[in-house]
């Protein structure tokens, strides 16, 4: 239990691991192997419970996020995806923490502040990774990439054939 508060940081939260965990144990005891002490085993089964309490933590979090700012508005015209497919390709290319940052950045209008908060890291690392991903998309596309800079991807970032 104690190892569950230090990770959560909230009793009741860790309660409630502990309480998953042991569930979880009691239906998965035959797939128990004895080559390591049934503590071991226990321990790791209520940290990986405390890591996915953690993780659906931040996505309610990123939902409430949301909800307070609004949904995205959706792109303008379907038929503009196809102009962008080298914009595509390149943001698929691109580590997912930087092509999350860029897409909520440019296309969504989120400020690095609200990226944060969805994201759940500091403005100072949505501005890192937003620094990366630019260079990274300069790099890879050439002449259109510096548009990706001024204004939002949706709008100025399309090339034009």
């Amino acid at each position: 239990m104690g190892t569950l508060v230090a990770v959560l940081g909230d009793r009741a939260a860790a309660e409630d691991c502990v309480h998953e965990a042991y569930l979880r144990a009691y239906r998965h005891w035959k797939d128990w192997r004895g080559d390591a002490p049934a503590e071991a085993w226990l321990h790791r089964i209520a940290i990986n419970t405390a890591i996915s309490h953690q993780r659906y933590a931040r996505m309610r979090e990123v939902g409430q996020v949301i909800r307070r700012l609004g949904r995205p508005a959706p792109p303008a015209d379907p038929a503009s995806l196809a102009e962008r497919s080298d914009l595509i390709r390149a943001l698929r290319r691109l580590p997912p923490k930087q092509a999350a940052a860029i897409v909520l950045r440019h296309h969504h209008g989120y400020t690095n502040r609200e990226i944060g908060a969805a994201l759940g890291i500091p403005e100072r690392t949505v501005a890192s990774r937003l620094a990366a991903a630019k260079a990274r998309l300069r790099q890879e596309l050439g002449d259109w990439a510096p548009n990706v800079e001024v204004g939002t991807l949706q709008n100025d970032g399309v090339p034009s054939d």
